[in-house]
């Protein structure tokens, strides 16, 4: 039958605060015309004016992307009347033209702003955090075995839980917005936070053979 060795167990941590690196934000454009696949982009005239206007802002075409279409019909019946909404996804990569690409879909009478998803550079956090949580673990260990009056001899086993919790933003409905821009026209037309970070914490658990125990 197999015996744990002896052992000792450390815990340790890191936590560090990363701040987004890129949004995506993801607008409905309610359109007057029935346009399917990316066609959509230039046939269909609302889709069109907003694209237009975000190109013109210089922002890549390839950053704005169709995801799907809605149609909006009367008493359930399919007309050449009946309207269609777009729902889009725009990719900014630079967070200080954030605020001028919401202020161009609240121009947009069409456009609704649903909700923007923050990206992280998050790997690389993880990363860091994982390094510096294993060398405290190994600081607190050698000095527990200094104490102890022991030789840290290996690793017996190692968990590591990572969390990640997000900084919540309040999120204005773009008819706040608009209603804020008309109140005050000199102030930003914005009323949300535009910095957006979250926290992730590392937690090590590591169990470090030593030498015996028993003398002690």
């Amino acid at each position: 039958m197999d015996t744990k060795p002896d052992t000792i167990k450390v815990s340790a941590s890191h936590r560090e605060e990363i701040f987004a690196s890129h949004a995506n934000l993801y607008v409905t454009v309610k359109g007057s015309s029935i346009v399917s696949s990316n066609e959509a982009m230039k046939k269909a005239k609302e889709v069109n004016q907003f694209v237009e206007a975000l190109t013109k802002f210089r922002l890549s075409p390839e950053a704005i992307h169709l995801q799907g279409v809605r149609l909006e019909t009367a008493g359930g019946a399919l007309l050449k009347s009946s309207s269609a909404v777009y729902r889009l996804k725009i990719k900014c990569e630079k967070l200080d033209r954030l605020a001028d690409i919401m202020d161009i879909i609240t121009e947009q009478k069409n456009a609704t702003l649903e909700r923007i998803e923050w990206r992280y550079p998050e790997e690389e956090a993880r990363e860091r955090g994982l390094e510096s949580a294993i060398a405290k673990g190994k600081a607190k260990a050698e000095k527990v075995a200094a104490s102890l009056g022991v030789k840290l001899l290996g690793v017996y086993d190692f968990i590591e839980n990572v969390f990640d919790q997000e900084t919540p933003v309040p999120f204005a409905p773009q008819s706040a917005m608009m209603k804020s821009r008309s109140m005050v026209a000199e102030e930003p037309s914005l009323n949300m936070d535009i910095q957006h970070s979250k926290t992730i914490q590392v937690n090590v658990d590591i169990w470090y053979r030593v030498s015996s125990l028993r003398s002690l």
